[in-house]
């Protein structure tokens, strides 16, 4: 009975080795077919900074990780995408993990013919909303445009 265990637990762990590998893949191809790898930022040729615009990329890692770095000027961050999903309507749902914040967000991305990119929602793990319908909550503003920087 122990060998058979010890071979079941053996079987389990590689199954989720290969079921993690196939998920980053997944994730990886969503990512890269969707268009959203790269750099992008509101206004490429300005410094990034925190009140005029970041700069937002996207990379895939050799492990195959996705992550989503941001540049504010005077401070910068990378975390985890964890997942990717393109609705029937071109959005693409991503959530990312962020460490430093202890939780995960998660955002709708449009990208409009021009190859411009806009955040239509942004929320907590909670559903607590700062980008509703593709405006500011606090403001009411609509979100900018950001342009592809590479």
């Amino acid at each position: 009975m122990t060998r058979w265990l010890s071979r079941w637990i053996a079987a389990g762990v590689l199954w989720a080795a290969i079921t993690s590998a196939a998920d980053a893949e997944t994730l990886a191809a969503t990512v890269e077919q969707w268009g959203l790898l790269g750099s992008w930022a509101v206004d490429c040729a300005a410094q990034p900074d925190r009140d005029k615009g970041a700069l937002l990329t996207y990379e895939i890692r050799k492990d195959g990780r996705v992550m989503y770095r941001r540049n504010f000027g005077d401070a910068r961050d990378e975390n985890e995408v964890v997942s990717a999903t393109v609705n029937a309507e071109g959005l693409i749902n991503v959530m990312v993990y962020f460490p430093s914040l202890h939780q995960a967000r998660e955002f709708g991305l449009r990208l409009a013919k021009d190859g411009s990119l806009r955040a239509i929602y942004n929320r907590s793990e909670r559903g607590e909303y700062t980008i509703r319908d593709g405006k500011y909550i606090a403001t009411g503003a609509p979100t900018p445009t950001q342009r592809r920087c590479d």
